[in-house]
């Protein structure tokens, strides 16, 4: 099992964007969001096409736009001094003192 630390080190081995590893977290962050919107257009296509249900060839096909959200993270955290592992353990953390507040429902960022 690759741990995030090690995903994120393998990631940026294979990053080749202009500014890479100085900073440039434009590249990256619109990346990450045209990759989404590909997961979105494919689920948008299995609502469409399939009646709701998601088939095992758009599975495979949103599996690899997911492992392409996952590099730009990689390569987002990296242009921006964060380390993936505690990006994630933060958030896991945060989830968790919301929902023991009875809070993970709602909007705002502070709740």
């Amino acid at each position: 099992m690759v741990d995030f630390k090690m995903y994120q080190a393998g990631a940026m081995k294979t990053a080749v964007y202009p500014g890479c590893g100085e900073g440039n977290w434009t590249y990256p962050a619109l990346g990450l969001a045209g990759e989404t919107g590909e997961i979105c257009e494919k689920l948008k296509k299995a609502i469409r096409d399939e009646g709701g249900k998601v088939g095992p060839e758009r599975k495979e096909a949103i599996a690899k736009e997911l492992g392409d959200v996952l590099w730009y993270v990689a390569a987002l955290c990296t242009e921006l001094g964060f380390e993936m592992s505690d990006v994630a353990e933060n958030n896991l953390k945060k989830l968790s003192e919301r929902k023991a507040a009875n809070k993970i429902h709602g909007d705002g960022d502070n709740r």
